[in-house]
């Protein structure tokens, strides 16, 4: 817990990019270090940057109601994001932005050890996974990398943003309901 509580500190006090002079907070992420599972996304958004957490707007708010559709709640998943700092105008991440950000991750990651890592949208799982990979191609679909399991899922955002998406997102998370208690990955 206590190099935990370092990541934590270091991010909360980074300056490795210019991301750093426009935030009002960090946003490290949270939940236990022992989660099965961890949700990663772009990054922290307006509401996020306000109040120092991840997922706490609108598309937080979906997010807890499609984990609570599968029996989990906001308090058994880690949540994160790939940058650590809201990019003006919520706009994408640049390839230094991530470069400089992704370390920190991959910190958090290989303490929490997750079963699976659902990477929410193309930003994590190309940064995570491969950078020429498209959600549209792989979502719902378990991936490997490095020793860790991956399964991409549309970004819950993009759900509110084109209706249509809701549909495949709720069996996104069917499938991961699936996966978490067929045992066929470990943890």
């Amino acid at each position: 817990m206590v190099i935990f509580d370092e990541i934590t500190r270091d991010i909360l006090g980074c300056k490795k990019c210019e991301l750093c002079r426009s935030r009002t907070n960090a946003v490290p992420g949270e939940g236990p270090i022992d989660a099965k599972a961890m949700f990663i996304g772009e990054g922290p958004g307006r509401e996020e940057d306000i109040q120092g957490r991840p997922f706490v707007g609108p598309a937080g708010q979906l997010l807890e109601e499609l984990l609570y559709s599968i029996g989990l709640s906001r308090e058994d998943v880690f949540i994160g994001n790939i940058v650590k700092c809201r990019p003006p105008n919520n706009r994408v991440p640049t390839i230094e932005e991530v470069q400089s950000c992704i370390p920190y991750l991959y910190a958090q990651i290989a303490i929490i050890q997750p079963k699976i890592v659902c990477t929410l949208g193309n930003t994590p799982l190309n940064a995570l996974v491969l950078p020429k990979l498209t959600i549209g191609s792989v979502h719902g679909k378990l991936l490997e990398r490095d020793g860790f399991v991956f399964f991409p899922m549309y970004h819950p955002a993009a759900a509110l943003y084109h209706g249509e998406l809701k549909d495949v997102l709720e069996n996104d998370f069917l499938k991961l309901k699936e996966v978490l208690n067929s045992g066929k990955i470990n943890k």
